[in-house]
């Protein structure tokens, strides 16, 4: 076995699993748009493909065409490492090899890796050059001569928290001897001793020497990468906090306390990008904590002012800025602990963070008063639909019969709490203190929706309606123009009535220009949302299901099936000439356990009436047909599935918990809709009933 392209390539289904595993979440399945991880996108455009020339899956942001590239490229840009570098190459293979456990890498690879790692020893550096702090230049006389810490050299980094163990991780050596020529010709010779130690920290071409206590501290042996980064190769996968220091000491200091950090050559360095993206893909904050001298604090205010784009965080310690006490080493070394960094952080997000948490204060729940349990306001079957400060979605396609169906919703919250009526197999909460309901009917016309209030408030048994009844009909109003006229006359009617009971919106995709344009369809839904919760009201949105049948339609759809707390789908039965009424989602419990409900017209009542529950048999038919179209869903273009992803999968479709999704599971199994893989243990593949 080898680690090679190919053998990457063979055991990841030619690359699949890599993106599947490094983008995580973001990525949910082939051909769906995803945000860029590595800036802020705000929009949806890449994707993962199957290239169909080459057989192998790769990555593409149509939104910025300098993003794209097979999963080799992908782990490039998360580690900032060059597919055209041999050497990063291979880090890149050794990184899949370990992260997806796939085994491929031979004893003889991993020898001669661990080999090319140790340059201070294997590698000759008498032929290259050495560059002083001066940018003078020398040749090494002779390899560098290294020995084991002695006593006073462990004690002079244990003063900064730092042991053997973290300097044999960072690969630091103590240096005997260093012979070179300056750039003059003129030979020299540095030797180690008690008084001036001599140190190295070892790269991957090179080697950074380091003398703490001399005049000149620092020079290189061997060939200094152009992207020199101390501390890259022993951070974790993915972190919370990566700081960025202005030396390999600082780095040390904080790995010792447990924290995370790189540094590059100096704290004026230029930081490249690339570099910058891959850590704001693996870590939530980075932060810079140079010095707090001059030039570090200059340095500091550049990077933050200069890098917006990759929200870097600048952290200023408590230090006099004076040789003795101005970085995170002396910090340590002056006896403060790892909690103390740590409360500095977090008093540093405070000061970035006032105004949200001044205003998280105020949605934080107060365990000593506890808010009042919403009560039920539409139901079927004892099953909560909605309750107040949420969102109802009634979804169908045209000439389903979701305006009839709505009709009997409203005359529940209109009729007078004395009689009973037919609210076609709902049950809505009585509006006994006469608060406003309001009906918005932006798709039919003016005349079409006073016929359709007159038969609202016959079936309340009124003779008209309510003063505190409210329809608008705003098909001549502009799209533009809808939403705050909503939101005004709601503000209105909340105040003259003293609150508003049922909102219905009919046709809420007619608030914006499409239905498909992420954005505006977010903002829509979060402040629907927001005004359910400020008046303590139940807003029903009306809108049409996607052409599968599963999902509502577009972006809006999409925010809507995630934000609604209940979800009921009106469907034309032609053979009947009835409407069937079942529901797509609930918060509590599983949509399939409310039963399947049907309304048709009456000619001897002249309106819609309740015609009672399907049967026992039409509900298992029912919920059998939507696992097997969730299963065809889920399982498409793949032979196999987990158990955790096919579980992942029902969650999704039917908005369900984890253990209901595991009922599902077994009734697709006990239906022979699924059956389990006898070549993949713990895998499903799907049962092709027609083929057999």
């Amino acid at each position: 076995m080898s680690l090679t392209k190919e053998a990457v390539l063979r055991a990841t289904d030619n690359g699949y699993q890599v993106f599947r595993h490094f983008l995580g979440s973001r990525f949910v399945k082939e051909g769906q748009a995803f945000k860029n991880p590595f800036y802020d996108d705000k929009k949806a455009a890449c994707y993962v493909y199957r290239d169909k020339k080459s057989g192998i899956y790769k990555f593409k942001d149509f939104g910025d065409n300098r993003y794209f590239g097979d999963c080799f490229y992908l782990v490039g840009l998360i580690y900032n490492l060059k597919c055209t570098d041999r050497h990063e190459f291979y880090k890149i293979l050794t990184l899949i090899d370990a992260q997806l456990f796939l085994n491929l890498e031979s004893t003889d690879q991993k020898s001669a890796r661990v080999i090319s790692g140790s340059q201070g020893t294997v590698i000759r550096a008498s032929e290259v050059p050495s560059v002083f702090d001066s940018m003078e230049t020398a040749n090494l006389k002779a390899p560098i001569q290294t020995r084991p810490f002695s006593a006073k050299e462990l004690s002079f980094w244990s003063q900064y928290g730092i042991n053997q163990s973290v300097l044999d991780r960072y690969q630091v050596i103590a240096i005997s001897r260093f012979t070179g020529v300056g750039k003059e010709g003129k030979e020299y010779e540095l030797f180690s001793s008690d008084a001036e130690p001599m140190f190295g920290y070892r790269g991957r071409k090179h080697t950074k020497i380091y003398r703490p206590c001399s005049k000149l501290r620092f020079l290189y042996a061997g060939e200094k990468t152009e992207n020199y980064v101390f501390g890259f190769e022993q951070l974790p996968l993915r972190g919370d906090i990566i700081f960025i220091t202005g030396g390999e000491k600082d780095v040390l200091s904080l790995a010792a306390h447990g924290f995370n950090a790189i540094s590059l050559n100096s704290e004026t360095a230029n930081i490249p990008k690339n570099l910058l993206r891959g850590l704001g893909f693996r870590f939530r904050h980075i932060t810079i904590l140079y010095d707090v001298d001059e030039t570090g604090l200059a340095s500091m205010d550049k990077i933050v002012r200069e890098y917006k784009e990759f929200d870097i965080k600048s952290l200023r310690l408590p230090l006099t800025g004076e040789k003795s006490s101005k970085d995170v080493s002396d910090f340590f070394r002056d006896n403060h602990t790892a909690e103390d960094l740590m409360m500095l952080f977090r008093e540093m997000l405070d000061q970035e963070y006032e105004e949200t948490i001044t205003l998280m204060r105020t949605c934080e729940i107060d365990f000593d008063r506890p808010p009042e349990a919403p009560e039920p306001l539409l139901s079927i079957n004892e099953v909560t639909i909605g309750t107040a400060g949420n969102l109802v979605c009634v979804a169908g396609s045209e000439g389903s019969g979701k305006t009839n169906f709505l009709g009997g919703v409203l005359s529940g919250a209109i009729k007078p709490g004395q009689i009973d009526i037919d609210t076609l197999g709902t049950t809505i909460r009585e509006n006994i203190r006469d608060r406003a309901v309001l009906l918005y009917d932006t798709e039919q016309s003016e005349y079409q929706l006073y016929k359709n209030m007159t038969y609202i408030v016959r079936r309340a048994s009124l003779e008209k309606p309510p003063v505190w009844f409210k329809a608008f009909c705003l098909v001549g109003i502009s799209r533009s123009e809808r939403m705050k006229m909503i939101l005004e006359s709601m503000d209105r009617c909340y105040y003259e009535f003293g609150g508003i009971h049922l909102v219905v919106i009919d046709g809420i995709a007619d608030l914006i220009a499409g239905v498909n344009e992420e954005e505006p369809s977010v903002m829509l839904v979060e402040e629907l949302f927001r005004i359910a919760a400020i008046y303590n009201t139940v807003i029903i949105c009306v809108l049409h299901l996607a052409p599968s049948g599963m999902k509502l339609r577009g972006h809006l759809g999409s925010e809507v099936q995630r934000k609604a707390s209940g979800i009921i789908l009106i469907e034309k039965e032609e053979n009947i000439n009835a409407s069937t009424v079942k529901a797509l989602k609930v918060r509590d419990g599983s949509p399939l356990d409310v039963p399947l409900m049907q309304f048709g017209w009456s000619k001897s009542e002249g309106m819609h009436v309740y015609l009672g529950e399907m049967s026992r048999e039409a509900s298992k038919t029912r919920k059998i047909n939507e696992l097997r179209d969730a299963a065809k869903d889920i399982f498409r273009g793949k032979t196999y599935v987990s158990s955790k992803d096919l579980k992942q999968g029902l969650m999704d479709v039917f908005e369900v918990q984890d253990r209901t999704a595991r009922s599902y599971i077994q009734a697709m199994k006990d239906t022979e809709i699924i059956e389990k893989s006898s070549q993949f243990p713990g895998d499903f593949r799907l049962v092709n009933k027609e083929t057999g």
